[in-house]
């Protein structure tokens, strides 16, 4: 697969991964922490807010992965 193929689909997948898992991070707060204190919301939104970096590493990685060789 051409590398700027590649790059194109990996970024592509990139925003869509953030736009889904914001609002199902959005989604989840709102459903199970309306009666929650201040530190489960910060625990919650420290947790969601770097737990989206997982997915995203692994998009990268293959954005950036060399080409196998043919043989």
């Amino acid at each position: 697969m051409p590398v700027r193929l590649k790059k194109l689909i990996g970024t592509v997948l990139l925003v869509l991964l953030v736009i889904v898992y914001a609002i199902a991070a959005t989604l989840v707060a709102v459903a199970q922490l309306s009666e929650s204190g201040p530190l489960t919301h910060l625990l919650f939104f420290l947790l969601s807010g770097l737990l989206w970096v997982l997915p995203a590493m692994g998009i990268i990685k293959w954005m950036i992965a060399e080409p196998r060789a043919k043989g």
